[in-house]
């Protein structure tokens, strides 16, 4: 029983040892292995913050050109089901048509029935678009700037009766970078989106 239990006393030695080394491995991070996770973390964040940034600006401008692209379906399909002219205006309080500014301020859709281009007080509003985000633009060219209108038959006409066709443009302010969109519209009433990459509005 002696040399037996005499024999177990390495085994237990080397056992001890190990598990102390198991804890010294246990300790943690030494500082430069911090450090070296830090400067790793900080060039992950340096470059994963512009590709956010730009993904978020992309889905601003999709969004923005979605809603105006549906605005127009909305109003072209209530022209043929009233058999009457629907007209969409930009608007900065949602109730009268806007003479000044961009489309970005806002927009409604309305039952022209006076065919004049802008909602009078009993005409009913169809939808209320509400501004968009400060730092977007929405603009068109001359034939499509104010308003756009929709007759019977689904095509867009000006007000004294001449086709209306034109392009709008959803792009970001002054300074800012991003993709835009232009929404292009034919005088069949249907409207088509070309997407470029652009720096600030007019560029």
């Amino acid at each position: 029983m002696k040399t037996l239990a005499s024999s177990n006393r390495p085994f237990h030695s080397r056992a001890r040892r190990r598990a102390r080394g198991t804890q010294r491995t246990r300790r943690g991070f030494t500082l430069l292995e911090l450090l070296v996770v830090l400067v790793i973390a900080a060039v992950l964040a340096a470059v994963g913050v512009p590709s956010w940034q730009a993904l978020s600006e992309k889905l601003q401008v999709t969004g923005v050109s979605d809603a105006f692209v549906a605005s127009l379906h909305l109003a072209r399909s209530e022209a043929i089901k009233r058999h009457d002219r629907v007209a969409m205006c930009k608007s900065t309080d949602g109730v009268a048509c806007a003479s000044a500014g961009g489309w970005d301020q806002g927009w409604i859709i309305f039952h022209d029935r006076n065919n004049n281009g802008r909602r009078e007080v009993a005409e009913p509003i169809l939808r209320r678009q509400q501004p968009l985000p400060e730092a977007l633009r929405l603009t068109g060219n001359l034939s499509v700037a104010q308003y756009v209108s929709f007759v019977p038959t689904g095509a867009t006409r000006l007000v004294g009766g001449g086709f209306q066709a034109g392009t709008l443009t959803v792009c970001w302010e002054s300074g800012r970078t991003g993709q835009a969109r232009q929404i292009i519209l034919n005088a069949a009433g249907r409207p088509r989106v070309r997407t470029f990459t652009a720096g600030a509005c007019g560029d």
